[in-house]
């Protein structure tokens, strides 16, 4: 399956979905690992078999092995933080903030990648799950890395085009049946 696949299982009331997704696989703006990376990792996400398989598969020709076990883990270790500091930073307790998380995050400081790249998946993928303090701490490394705030925005724009794709193709699938007249 690809991204022109994946457009095609997308219903009628999705059109302005397809057109995005259009427009992300012709964008590049980014670098090729940035973007394929932005493929697997937000695929991963959304949790929908059919998004994370099309958009992996779309990757693997532009992606290295090693490009695409970092934005599978991306997706993974973001999975944990995304909850854990969600948690952290919502509590009303404060003194949640000051305990050690106590969980295993080494592939953060050796992704087996260029840092940048992993950050910005991180980045991309914290903001589908919705963590603001994970938003804040990604944005800000790659800022300090000299990342363009262009640049940032892309990737959280592939992050909403993607998750907008799985939630069209899930309403799609709970749509009912229409009998013929």
């Amino acid at each position: 399956m690809s991204i022109e696949s994946l457009k095609e299982k997308l219903p009628a009331f999705a059109k302005d979905i397809r057109l995005n997704l259009s427009t992300l696989s012709t964008d590049d703006s980014l670098s090729p690992q940035q973007k394929y990376g932005l493929f697997v990792a937000c695929g991963l996400a959304t949790r929908n078999k059919t998004v994370a398989q099309a958009l992996e598969a779309e990757a693997k020709t532009h992606l290295s092995p090693q490009a695409l076990d970092a934005a599978r883990a991306a997706a993974s270790i973001m999975a944990m933080n995304n909850v854990y500091y969600r948690f952290v930073h919502l509590a009303s307790n404060k003194e949640y903030g000051t305990m050690p998380a106590r969980l295993r995050m080494n592939v953060i400081g050796n992704p087996g990648v260029d840092k940048t790249d992993f950050e910005l998946w991180s980045l991309a993928v914290s903001a589908i799950n919705g963590c603001g303090l994970c938003i804040d701490s990604h944005e800000k490394i790659l800022r300090d890395a000299g990342v363009s705030a262009a640049e940032i925005h892309t990737a959280v724009r592939f992050a909403a085009v993607i998750q907008s794709t799985a939630v069209a193709l899930e309403a799609a699938n709970q749509l009912p049946l229409v009998a013929a007249e």
